[in-house]
């Protein structure tokens, strides 16, 4: 079974963050500009929360807040979800589905090392179930 630390090697271990007391406005903004769906709060090189699209929509939209006065703080989910690199893909896609989560950072040693999307793993499962299959094809033909 794959882990993490795969999943990261193959995607790259970019991760895009925004600061607590940054507006929502800019946060949104960052989102689009790296078509992504969900950014990490840093205060310097702690992690302290996650910000979403569904973050947006529920706690800004939904309330009538202004996206420009609202900082991300205010809407963040914390404590955030976290995985080991070590981790396998199979007990990202359990965690992900029982907290109902769609972005797990990625910690090694108290650091982040990466963040992996529920995508992510769909893509994994994907592909190892497509690898199998290949495999038993070869066996059947053999």
């Amino acid at each position: 079974m794959r882990q993490v630390k795969h999943l990261l090697e193959g995607k790259g271990v970019q991760v895009y963050s925004v600061e607590p007391d940054q507006p929502v406005l800019q946060a949104i903004q960052s989102m689009a500009d790296h078509h992504v769906g969900a950014l990490l709060v840093m205060q310097g090189r702690e992690l302290v929360g996650i910000v979403s699209e569904r973050d947006y929509a529920r706690k800004v939209i939904l309330l009538g807040r202004s996206s420009a006065e609202t900082p991300v703080w205010q809407i963040m989910s914390a404590p955030v979800e976290t995985v080991a690199p070590d981790h396998s893909v199979d007990e990202c896609m359990r965690l992900c589905t029982e907290r109902r989560i769609r972005h797990l950072p990625v910690v090694a040693q108290g650091e982040v090392v990466g963040v992996i999307s529920i995508g992510d793993l769909v893509k994994a499962v994907i592909d190892e179930q497509a690898e199998e299959l290949a495999q038993l094809q070869r066996y059947i033909a053999g």
